[in-house]
């Protein structure tokens, strides 16, 4: 089955909000094996909604909108709908039940805008919004046009619409308890599953992957689909199949790539480079702290971020100002002056210096030059080091990621390449 996304609100279109709600969404019906097929953002606009929905109705089975729920005069998608679906408001008692139960600890929000909220279309299949007074609509539309309710449900022949909130907690809520439930229960899985295999690459540009996996990747059957997903220096490489190939036949396809990418390959499972730093330390029982100069913290946000992560990060020492460098790490004063603070030596140091501070098995240290600012001809900018300290022993490369220019790009890159060295540093041991 294929879906559709349509976001409504003008404040998606002119930047002041981010449609983070669409990419939660994806992700939760491909795990359901239904292919998402485009994602639209409206205004809130009543030809636009309807316009909309006569287009995604072309191509989807399945039509999925957030936003414009609210009970203010710009939301408006609940009167659209009405409009679409040659229906009219009435009132839900369950619908008003829930929401005199929701606010009945602040009455003052009880108003005659709160009241709209119970009155919902007629034809509509209503399912519960546990969080918010906003309730999940579901209009049915047959193929040739009828439309018709969905309390004469019937599976052949139908698309459908299903209206939510357009607020991130109240969508999640609403999508995994009501809607992924109700459509696999609806429209059952007749065209089977969506399989995805992504293996992580370092070290090649994606041009260069392609001419070198071009024969392979030719001989695919049609049913498989690979894609190129590049980000900071790593190319996720997904094989993706909708419904008509096994895993063991995909996973086949991946055991021929694997000959091709074996120099390049970090792991074959898509996951942050931090999560996979840290499911390697957790399997062995070890440790890892950083020491940051360039890259100002983001190396440990990273792994701090990761849930789980006291079992083995262990903490950070941002040492931007040289006496930090010397005073808490360690540096010798003499390695500094003789070759700087962006050299193999110091953040030899750097790493050796908070690797024994705060006793784990490995360490890493960066330091560089992010700019824009700073550059000599010797030492450009996007020049950096980075160190890895281990029980066998330190080692240092020295990086430049001046192609990028960008500030935020050169830490990003940087901290990307800590966690790739570590990953295999580790995985080899």
């Amino acid at each position: 089955m294929r879906a559709e996304i349509i976001t409504i609100g003008d404040e998606l279109l002119i930047g002041q909000v981010v449609d983070t709600n669409s990419a939660w969404m994806a992700q939760r019906l491909n795990e359901a094996g239904i292919e998402l097929y485009q994602i639209t953002s409206v205004h809130d606009d009543r030809e636009h909604i309807l316009r909309a929905l006569d287009e995604a109705f072309s191509r989807a089975d399945i039509v999925l909108t957030t936003g414009g729920l609210g009970p203010t005069k710009d939301d408006i998608t609940k009167h659209v709908m009405c409009e679409y679906f040659n229906t009219q408001l009435v009132e839900d008692s369950q619908v008003h039940a829930h929401i005199l139960d929701l606010y009945k600890e602040r009455p003052n929000v009880l108003n005659s805008l709160t009241a709209t909220q119970w009155l919902v279309p007629e034809s509509a299949e209503i399912l519960p919004n546990r969080v918010g007074s906003a309730p999940i609509m579901v209009f049915k539309k047959t193929t040739f046009g009828t439309l018709e309710t969905v309390r004469t449900f019937s599976t052949q022949g139908t698309k459908f619409l299903v209206a939510m909130p357009g607020v991130p907690h109240e969508m999640k809520i609403a999508m995994s308890e009501q809607v992924i439930p109700y459509l696999q229960e609806k429209m059952g899985r007749e065209n089977g599953g969506i399989i995805h295999r992504t293996l992580m690459l370092y070290g090649i540009a994606e041009s260069t992957l392609a001419i070198q996996i071009e024969e392979w990747e030719n001989a695919l059957p049609a049913s498989m689909h690979l894609a190129y997903l590049p980000k900071d220096g790593v190319i996720r490489l997904r094989l993706s199949t909708y419904g008509d190939a096994t895993e063991n036949e995909i996973d086949t396809q991946i055991e021929a790539l694997k000959p091709f990418i074996e120099d390049y390959l970090i792991a074959t499972e898509d996951l942050p480079l931090e999560a996979i730093l840290g499911n390697l330390l957790k399997d062995r029982q070890q440790t890892i702290a950083t020491a940051e100069s360039c890259t100002g913290g983001r190396l440990a946000a990273a792994l701090n971020a990761q849930s789980g992560s006291s079992a083995y990060y262990m903490g950070t020492v941002v040492a931007y100002d040289n006496s930090i460098k010397e005073q808490v790490l360690g540096v010798q004063r003499d390695t500094l002056i003789a070759k700087g603070a962006v050299s193999e030596r110091t953040v030899c140091e750097m790493a050796e210096g908070v690797r024994a501070l705060m006793c784990t098995d490995y360490a890493i240290a960066t330091s560089g030059i992010a700019g824009p600012t700073g550059g000599t001809p010797d030492k450009p900018v996007g020049t950096v080091w980075i160190a890895w300290a281990t029980p066998k022993g330190t080692e240092a490369e020295c990086f430049h990621f001046g192609v990028a220019r960008e500030r935020e790009q050169i830490t990003q890159r940087a901290v990307t390449a800590a966690l790739v060295k570590m990953i295999k540093i580790i995985g080899r041991s």
